[in-house]
Formats: structure tokens, C-alpha cells, sequence
């Protein structure tokens, strides 16, 4: 009896986390865009599993603010608002042009090794694309940039960075969804990134920083005036 129960708890736990795993990728990568109402039963019945297992899934997504619930109805797939793609990349070209910088202060050596690093994920991203496997791009794409700011000597900036990875993975999700021809963009932009730091020049890599955010802005569809923050910060 006890071993019956036991692997019944486990058996819900591991749809549970299927469930939210699969959910959480789908709103994260663009697939459930924003504004699209989904619901239990046809999540439950790609999944093949009850809906008990989803619910619990969309609970755990409104608590994070990906999911908004509607009795009766489904779960609205929140929209990413302008603000919070203005809060993302202002505070993204706040940690990226610190660690630029703390990177060339550290010489050739080390401009060296951070630009194989990056050229490593550049190839991750490469071999992404071709294989139309979108979720391993995202996840290159957000290694990419975590690679400066390892690198930066700044754990506390560190771990900051790594915590706005669900938010960073959904802007690019929704506007790569926009325009397939975004990836093509953003790994130039990242080459020039890249490229830069190689080089030791930090005036460069502050530029094609500034120009790869601006960019993603203007991927995501909003307002212009937004861009401003990072055109006037870029030269401030």
C-alpha cells in the first residue's frame, strides 16, 4: 500500500513538472505568444495526462507572472508590456558595458580566452538555426551573454544577470516570432560583440552592445522613444 502511494506521488510530480516545464517553454520561446488564451484540456491533451497536473502548472505560472487565469475560460499568456522591455535592457546595458569594460581592463590574455568562449556560443547558435531547434538558440543566445559577465569578476552582478533569464529568453522568443530573419541579426550583432572584445577595444564593444539592445527593441515592436534610453546612456 505504501509503496503504491509512494509511487503515485511520484508519478504526479512528474507530470506536474512535465506539464510546467512544457508550458513554461512554450510561453518563454514565443510558441503561446502574448495575448493567445490557452487551456487546460488541450495542454493536457498534447501532454496526454489529466488536467490536475496543468492546473497546477498554470498556478505556478501566474505566480510568475507569465499566466493570467480565467475560471471557466483558460489562461490569457500575458503580453510583454514596453515597460518591461525598457527595464530589461536598461538594466542589461547597465551590466553589459560594466563587464565590457572590466574585461579589456584585464588585457589580451583575457580578451582572448572570453572571445573563444563567445565564438563557442556563436557556433552553438549556428548549428541551432539549422536544425530549426529554437529552444537550444535561445539558450545560446543567454549563454552568450552570460559569458562577459562571468567574466567580469562580479558575482553579485553575476547572479543578477542570470535572474532576468526568463524574461531575456521571452523578449527574444516574441520578436525572433515576429521576424524569423532576427536570428540572422542577432548573431552579427553578436559577432561584432565579440569581435570587439578580442580586440580590446572598449569603445567598440560599448557600441555594438548598444546597438545589438537598441535592435532587440526595435524587434519587439515598441515605441521609439524607448530607444532613446539606450542611444543617450550609449553616450552619456
Amino acid at each position: 500500500m505504501g509503496y503504491d502511494s509512494a509511487t503515485r506521488r511520484r508519478s504526479v510530480a512528474s507530470a506536474k513538472d512535465r506539464a510546467l516545464e512544457f508550458v513554461k517553454t512554450q510561453v518563454l520561446t514565443g510558441a503561446f505568444p502574448g495575448g493567445e488564451l490557452i487551456s487546460e484540456g488541450d495542454v493536457a491533451t498534447a501532454l496526454g495526462m489529466s488536467r490536475t497536473p496543468v492546473r497546477e502548472a498554470f498556478l505556478r505560472l501566474e505566480a510568475e507572472g507569465l499566466l493570467r487565469l480565467y475560471p471557466q475560460r483558460g489562461a490569457l499568456v500575458v503580453p510583454v508590456s514596453p515597460d518591461e522591455v525598457r527595464e530589461v535592457i536598461e538594466a542589461r546595458w547597465v551590466l553589459e558595458q560594466f563587464a565590457a569594460a572590466k574585461v579589456v581592463e584585464r588585457g589580451p590574455a583575457a580578451c582572448a580566452a572570453v572571445f573563444e568562449r563567445l565564438a563557442g556560443e556563436l557556433a552553438r547558435q549556428r548549428d541551432a538555426v539549422e536544425a530549426a531547434d529554437w529552444v537550444r538558440f535561445l539558450e545560446a543566445d543567454r549563454a552568450f551573454h552570460a559569458v562577459t559577465l562571468e567574466e567580469s569578476g562580479n558575482a553579485i552582478l553575476r547572479g543578477f544577470y542570470s535572474s532576468l533569464r526568463d524574461r531575456q529568453m521571452r523578449m527574444i522568443g516574441e520578436s525572433a516570432l515576429r521576424d524569423p530573419g532576427r536570428t540572422a541579426g542577432i548573431m552579427d550583432e553578436h559577432r561584432g560583440i565579440a569581435e570587439a572584445l578580442r580586440d580590446g577595444d572598449l569603445a567598440r564593444a560599448r557600441e555594438a552592445v548598444r546597438a545589438h539592445l537598441a535592435s532587440t527593441v526595435r524587434a519587439m515592436g515598441v515605441a521609439g522613444d524607448q530607444l532613446s534610453v539606450i542611444g543617450g546612456a550609449a553616450h552619456g
